[in-house]
């Protein structure tokens, strides 16, 4: 029935009964040879991928199967999608690819190209000799070369054989392994060789296949920056990187190679070209594009017509694709084999030879709805339904392989139940194996901590400064270096800590808005691009996520990023770019993929004369609930410089995603108590003593005023100056009081707060936040998590955005409210 034809079932006898009804080919073709004139596909890899495409069709149905009975938790399947097979055959094993989650059969190809040889390419149809426009739109030209030429030869290790030869081949063994990794992640299973039983991702390390969990556009940014860090790579001229980029660095991470001339690959649905981050990321490769940098990307949007239930309208998507400047537009229908091969085979030379973003518009049909639980008769009418199966690509393939005498419909059909049973099978077989079972084991690989090894690193670097990177160090800081300038400010402190970072880190790189040639909206990176280039040092486009997708994509291919977001408020457009993206890398690949980042951010408040909610911006909330992010808060100038140091070394040991949060009122402070007491200035630590000033993830600073045990204060950032003077104020009356400076808002010094708390039994912990939400919060939770039995008090931020002008001084935290609550503390 047609309102039926969404189920697995009718889908499985659907095809059956268009393989049944194929005719006999009136003679066999060598399946060496093209399966037709106008083609380089030959028989033997059309086959291939014809497997390719049946493994992914039962591994739907498997989905299906394994739900049934409470034992499968995911059906988000590729059925219909399976021409991505051709674009996988296209590329080669060694480009890096973010995949759609309906690009399973272009997983089952890639798994299978690992150990065979690449693609011979076609090259680009020219004008002239000179590449077409690049934003125009491209019709694949039926030689690729004008000339009539055919520069895909056979492969000569692909089989040939007459007739009967195509039952008797062998399914690809990389095939069943391919779909046991996929059933391993739909019953998740622990032994799942990427994400470990965490979710069902298409990825694995030496497959290049970057796994992506959202795929609902979030990926996009990240493709962009790998595609500008692999081309910037392959330009540096530094050790260790003329034979390849390296995934990750060092810290046990698995290393890849990606060649000079890789490309990435990045698939999404058509729905996704509206997303906001789809929107940045192809305005990035353009913008990047039209200045004549290059980004080696090739996205390939397999266009259903569907989000769900919505529609795309009729025409939409081929014309935000074809409008995109800076990005070349190819298109293929997905359900015709050699017609999608032969474009993704161009489009992917071309993208290839000019290292420049190009568009593949791959149309495609969804079949069995959505997921599982989609009742798509609910919104598609049964002619709909039906004219998609009539577009059924592994059907077209078939009847291609039929056409072209290369196989029967009755072999054809013998080789899909051997799949199916190979795939039920082994779907059988991952029902036995293990599933995560304790908190320690789902957590373990979302953000490693080896504070010894971070220590280390630190110790290795002040060697090397002080050794034999003195001279280049001296160089750098023109003869003068910042330990013998006098006492800093705290921007100061931050701009020689990043020159010190950039001399020990060849593969870090600065950027953001105003960086470069501005030296910062507040001075904190002048003078770094003169002193180490505009490769290295670069102002982007104004545009948060995508300065965070060049982050992520220049960590993954081994840069040590540190990108700048002008100021905190906003950060909050492209938080999802931490959360669903930096954030979740190693959690769903065990760590064989990172994303090391250090990401300064302006904000919080108290700016003088300037400012109002998106310049005294104190909302963190959302950075501390993301798991595994490191979040510093330099109060001080002598703090800022060590804690930049600890987030360099974290993520290039550990692959940490690192918020360093830069309190903008104290960037220029100068004074503490009194005008001109200089006492919130100074000294830059010299290299031999960064190891002994070395300041751990996670731990706090106490400051100790009068007898200092009357009152403890828990504070940051902004809140340590004002604290201070509030001490010295309580101190004129006789309270002694501790200061504490958390230094990092997540993880938060627990041990620290619970010892500093302990030893008086009153706590006033002052929260420049806002009240809900705030950093407070979690403070007193830990006091009360930890059987903390003495007083405790908040002082915080009220619930409100920050005016501008004289108003704000309503809403945040005052030395007056702070010296006040201590008073009422101790008066209980």
């Amino acid at each position: 029935m047609l309102s039926d034809v969404t189920t697995p079932q009718d889908l499985d006898d659907r095809f059956r009964e268009t393989l049944a009804a194929l005719a006999t080919p009136p003679q066999r073709r060598d399946p060496a040879r093209p399966v037709t004139d106008d083609t380089t596909l030959t028989g033997a890899r059309a086959l291939d991928l014809f497997d390719a495409q049946a493994t992914s069709r039962q591994l739907d149905l498997a989905g299906r199967w394994l739900r049934s009975f409470g034992e499968g938790f995911y059906t988000i399947g590729s059925a219909g999608h399976e021409g991505n097979a051709a674009v996988a055959a296209a590329l080669r094993a060694t480009d890096p690819a973010l995949l759609h989650y309906r690009s399973g059969a272009f997983y089952c190809v890639r798994a299978a190209q690992v150990d065979r040889p690449a693609p011979a390419e076609r090259p680009e149809a020219e004008q002239g000799g000179q590449p077409a426009a690049a934003d125009g739109p491209v019709e694949a030209d039926p030689t690729g070369t004008g000339d009539g030429s055919r520069p895909d030869a056979a492969d000569p290790d692909e089989p040939t054989g007459g007739a009967g030869s195509v039952a008797d081949r062998p399914l690809a063994p990389a095939y069943a392994e391919a779909a046991r990794d996929v059933l391993r992640g739909m019953v998740t299973s622990s032994l799942e060789p990427v994400a470990g039983g965490r979710h069902k991702v298409f990825g694995r390390a030496d497959l290049a296949v970057v796994p992506t969990t959202s795929t609902i556009a979030s990926h996009l940014p990240r493709a962009v920056g790998m595609g500008l860090a692999v081309e910037r790579l392959r330009r540096l001229e530094t050790s260790g990187r003329r034979d390849g980029v390296r995934v990750g660095s060092g810290g046990g991470a698995e290393q890849a190679s990606w060649p000079p001339d890789a490309i990435v690959v990045c698939s999404f649905g058509d729905a996704s070209v509206n997303h906001a981050s789809a929107t940045a990321a192809f305005n990035t490769a353009g913008w990047y594009d039209h200045t004549g940098l290059r980004i080696p990307v090739l996205f390939v949007c397999e266009d259903n017509g569907l989000g769900i239930s919505v529609r795309s309208p009729r025409g939409w998507v081929e014309t935000t694709l074809r409008s995109k400047p800076g990005v070349r537009y190819f298109a293929a229908d997905g359900d015709d084999l050699v017609r999608a091969y032969e474009v993704a085979t161009e489009a992917a030379a071309w993208v290839r030879r000019h290292r420049r973003p190009a568009v593949l518009h791959l149309s495609t049909v969804r079949l069995m709805g959505h997921a599982g639980a989609d009742a798509e008769t609910a919104y598609r009418s049964a002619e709909e339904i039906a004219a998609d199966l009539d577009r059924d690509p592994l059907a077209g393939t078939a009847r291609l392989l039929v056409g072209a005498g290369v196989a029967t419909g009755e072999e054809l059909l013998a080789r899909y139940d051997e799949i199916g049973w190979q795939v039920r099978r082994i779907a059988e077989e991952v029902l036995d194996e293990p599933k995560l079972s304790a908190p320690a084991e789902v957590v373990a690989p979302l953000a490693p901590r080896r504070p010894v090894r971070v220590s280390r690193a630190v110790a290795d670097a002040a060697a090397r400064a002080a050794g034999p990177g003195a001279a280049a160090r001296a160089a750098a800081f023109g003869g003068r270096p910042p330990e013998l300038t006098g006492p800093l400010t705290l921007a100061q402190s931050i701009n020689a800590a990043l020159a010190d970072g950039m001399l020990d880190h060849p593969q870090m790189a600065v950027f953001g808005e105003d960086v470069g040639v501005k030296g910062g909206v507040y001075g904190v990176t002048k003078g770094l691009r003169d002193r180490f280039g505009a490769a290295r040092v670069f102002d982007t486009l104004l545009d948060e996520t995508s300065i965070l997708g060049l982050g992520l994509g220049a960590g993954l291919a081994g840069m040590l990023p540190v990108p700048e977001i002008q100021y905190l408020a906003y950060l909050h457009n492209a938080e999802d770019q931490l959360r669903g993206e930096a954030a979740t890398m190693q959690f769903f690949s065990q760590g064989a993929f990172r994303n090391p980042m250090v990401v300064r951010v302006a904000g919080l408040a108290y700016q003088e004369g300037f400012g109002g909610h998106f310049h005294n911006d104190n909302s963190v909330a959302v950075l501390r609930d993301v798991p595994g992010l490191v979040i510093a808060v330099p109060a001080r100038p002598d703090d800022a410089a060590p804690m930049l140091r600890t987030c360099l070394a974290s993520a290039a040991v550990d692959g940490s995603v690192c918020v360093f949060l830069e309190p903008i009122a104290l960037y220029h402070t100068r004074d503490l108590y009194a005008d001109g007491d200089g006492e919130w200035l100074a000294h830059y630590a010299e290299p031999g003593a960064w190891t002994g000033g070395h300041v751990p993830i996670g731990r706090a600073r106490v400051y100790g005023v009068g007898s200092a045990e009357d009152v403890t204060i828990i504070t940051f950032g902004n809140g340590v100056p004002m604290s201070l003077r509030a001490a010295a104020t309580l101190a004129d009356e006789g309270i002694g009081t501790r200061v504490v400076d958390l230094r990092w808002l997540s993880p938060l010094p627990v041990a620290d707060v619970i010892r500093e708390a302990a030893a008086t039994g009153r706590v006033l912990v002052v929260d420049e936040t806002r009240r809900s939400g705030g950093v407070g919060e979690g403070v007193i939770a830990a006091l009360v998590d930890a059987g903390y039995v003495g007083a405790a008090r908040r002082v915080a931020g009220v619930d409100s955005f920050v005016p501008l002008g004289p108003a704000a001084r309503h809403v945040l935290v005052s030395e007056e409210a702070i010296t006040q609550g201590a008073r009422t503390l101790l008066a209980r």
